[in-house]
């Protein structure tokens, strides 16, 4: 059963970090020019906005399309890799404690929301793997059995 505080706090923070990577990425992929000058400033070419432009704005539809775990998945995946280099950029680079912490709070943004999704948003992976680990006999192990079963060791 879903509940109500729940499903609110899924589609609060899902919105909020989709509108933000849409807009990230707009100006990502319009080489807005504080895209471009803080880009630059980590070190990183120009022509890396266009890349990471298209990702986010990529990764908007994926978060808010009904169903599609996989893809949702992958967007997530996305989004933390974009969040955690970022943070970890501007830490390298010896910017202020607020210019890392930004991707941070929106790293935890996307936690909530992967945490908070609804099971038909959700990849059910386990879903393929036997519920029962299976051991695999020692070459010993299946000699002996083929021996009880055969004792005289011919075939049948």
């Amino acid at each position: 059963m879903k509940s109500k505080p729940r499903v609110v706090g899924y589609w609060v923070t899902t919105g909020l970090l989709a509108a933000g990577f849409l807009a990230a990425g707009a100006a990502e992929l319009a080489s807005d020019p504080g895209a471009l000058a803080s880009t630059v400033a980590l070190g990183y070419p120009a022509y890396v906005l266009t890349i990471l432009g298209a990702w986010k704005v990529l990764s908007v539809p994926a978060l808010l399309a009904p169903r599609l775990p996989r893809l949702k998945e992958w967007a997530y995946a996305g989004i933390f890799f974009d969040l955690s280099g970022a943070a970890a950029s501007h830490a390298f680079s010896g910017d202020p404690p607020g210019r890392i912490a930004t991707p941070l709070v929106l790293l935890l943004v996307a936690a909530a929301s992967w945490l908070l999704r609804p099971p038909s948003r959700a990849w059910k992976s386990d879903s393929t793997l036997p519920s029962i680990p299976q051991a695999v006999p020692s070459p010993e192990l299946v000699a002996a059995h083929e021996q009880r079963v055969n004792p005289r060791g011919g075939t049948q």
